[in-house]
């Protein structure tokens, strides 16, 4: 069986964003996690053009337990899984792990599979009617990483994350974003 992530030995534990979360984060947390626009167009603005995508994996896997259900696939289901480090002059700042089941790629007109090194959000953000659907966020400790994530970054802290699942023409996909300690500086 294949592994289900390169990013993670095991799926971080997630929580429903409800009314008060906001004010359990801290400030430079709270400010990537509810950016609303794009996170490459906000690195952009930050650190110009160095920002670029290191992709990780982009394979057709079955996604976590968690991920299934909020997407409403079958368990058994394949979605391209895409997990991408965005970085600046050789700066880690974001992880993101990307689901998208077949019939959002449809939609999409293959769009979304075929992204190579171009950030999703230069994409996704382009489509008139993208809808945020839900958000969770995460606190993932340093032991959940895999020994791969370890061998492209140094982390001995806990990452906050967020997960968003966003609709276009209906059809969803889910996009989880680990806030890295040198993006957090920009933030608060």
């Amino acid at each position: 069986m294949a592994t289900k992530s390169l990013l993670f030995d095991q799926e971080p534990v997630w929580h429903e964003n409800r009314l008060g979360t906001r004010h359990k984060l801290p400030a430079a947390v709270q400010s990537w996690a509810y950016e609303s626009g794009s996170l490459t167009q906000r690195l952009r603005n930050i650190y110009g053009r160095s920002v670029a995508v290191s992709v990780l994996l982009q394979q057709w896997r079955t996604p976590f337990l968690s991920e299934q259900k909020l997407l409403k696939q079958p368990a058994a289901r394949y979605c391209l899984i895409r997990e991408v480090m965005l970085h600046a002059d050789g700066k880690p700042l974001i992880l993101a792990r990307t689901i998208i089941p077949a019939e959002t790629i449809k939609v999409a007109h293959s769009n979304l599979s075929q992204l190579g090194t171009r950030p999703l959000g230069e994409v996704i953000f382009s489509y008139p009617k993208l809808e945020r659907v839900e958000m969770d966020v995460a606190l993932v400790k340093p032991c959940l990483w895999t020994s791969a994530t370890f061998e492209k970054i140094s982390i001995n802290q806990p990452i906050w994350g967020r997960r968003t699942v966003y609709g276009i023409r209906h059809k969803h996909m889910l996009v989880s974003e680990f806030f890295l300690p040198e993006v957090l500086h920009w933030g608060g």
